[in-house]
Parts: C-alpha cells; sequence; structure tokens
C-alpha cells in the first residue's frame, strides 16, 4: 500500500498535462483550466476532452472574449472536429459561448472575482454551478485542483475517489484535502477508476 501512496502522491494533475499553471491564480490561467473543466465535465472521454483542449490552444482561443470573437461555427469546425467530438459538437459549443458571455457579463471575465465575492466553500460552488449547463461534476473538477490555491476551494471528493481509495486500503481521510499531496492522490484515484472503466 505504501508503494501505491507513494506513485499516487507523484501523479500529474489534470491542469499540468495541459501546462495550466494554477499556482499564479492568474485569470488566464484560470479561465484555460475553467474551459477544460468545461470540457471533461461533458458524455466524452478524457482523451477526446484533452484533445479538445488542445485545439483551442492551436487556434489561441483561450479567452472568453477571443472565443466570443471566433463564434459558434468556427467552435463546431475546426475546434471540436480536430478535438474528435461528433455527437455533442454543436450543443458543447453552445455551452461554451454562453458561459463566456456570463463570465464577461457577471464577473468582468474574471473567475478571481468569482471566489471574492463567495461567502464560503458552498457558496463558491453554487456560483460555479451558475454557469450554463455546468452541474456538479464540472464544479467538481475545476475547483478540486485549486484547493491548495483558493481558500475557498474545497470540494467534497467524488464518489469513485472513496471507492477506489477504500479498494486499495487508503484511508484519504487523514489528509489535509487543501494539499496539494492530497490533490494528487485524488487526481491518481480518479485516473486509475477510469481506467478500470475503459478496459
Amino acid at each position: 500500500m505504501k508503494n501505491i501512496l507513494n506513485e499516487l502522491i507523484k501523479t500529474e494533475l489534470y491542469s499540468e498535462e495541459l501546462g495550466i499553471d494554477l499556482r499564479k491564480k492568474d485569470d488566464n490561467e484560470l479561465f484555460k483550466w475553467f474551459l477544460a473543466s468545461i470540457l471533461y465535465g461533458g458524455h466524452i472521454n478524457e482523451t477526446i476532452a484533452k484533445h479538445t483542449y488542445k485545439a483551442f490552444e492551436k487556434y489561441n482561443l483561450l479567452t472568453p472574449q477571443k472565443i466570443l470573437d471566433a463564434g459558434w461555427e468556427f467552435l463546431v469546425y475546426p475546434i471540436m472536429r480536430e478535438g474528435g467530438y461528433v455527437r455533442y459538437d454543436g450543443k458543447k459549443s453552445d455551452q461554451i459561448l454562453k458561459d463566456c458571455q456570463f463570465l464577461l457579463d457577471k464577473y468582468n471575465g474574471s473567475l478571481n472575482k468569482i471566489h471574492e465575492l463567495a461567502k464560503d466553500s458552498k457558496d463558491l460552488e453554487a456560483k460555479i454551478d451558475e454557469f450554463y449547463g455546468v452541474g456538479q461534476i464540472t464544479v467538481n473538477i475545476f475547483l478540486r485542483e485549486l484547493r491548495p490555491y483558493w481558500e475557498k476551494a474545497d470540494p467534497e471528493p467524488l464518489e469513485i475517489v472513496y471507492k477506489k481509495a477504500k479498494e486499495l486500503g487508503i484511508d484519504i481521510e487523514k489528509f489535509d484535502r487543501k494539499t496539494l499531496e492530497f490533490v494528487r492522490i485524488e487526481a491518481g484515484l480518479i485516473r486509475l477508476s477510469h481506467k478500470k472503466k475503459a478496459h
């Protein structure tokens, strides 16, 4: 079990895999992670989500305004197509455009502003959940890797995290959820759960 734990602590975070640096707490980096979270939270596998994010990056569409300027048709083709989206491309493009508009209208394009205005962790989750098409899974994806950097980011780990930890004999309750160490263990457990599903 100690070996597994050592491996989990070294897990690369989803944000790191995409080259997003959340340590900066910079609005540009936060928006990139928010966009990636929306993609990871959809009805698609992680590979397609990752490829689609990379397509946004390739076309330099990594701010809310640039995405809105590109428009729906450009998001559907080439972005979504290059990412490997087929069935939900139009719907997901719709969601991203609406969420970019909402972020600009309500928070002047700043995700840091949302954190600033939130009363506590539950209020922060509720504010993220107000975005169009964003549900609890996307809220969890976005906030869990921000735990060490945003004071009010502390979502309850997903059921699959507890389940996988129990399976491996790891007591995750003894870790401080606000540490990077815990966030890496959590990401590792999620990756292991998804790997199992893929087989």
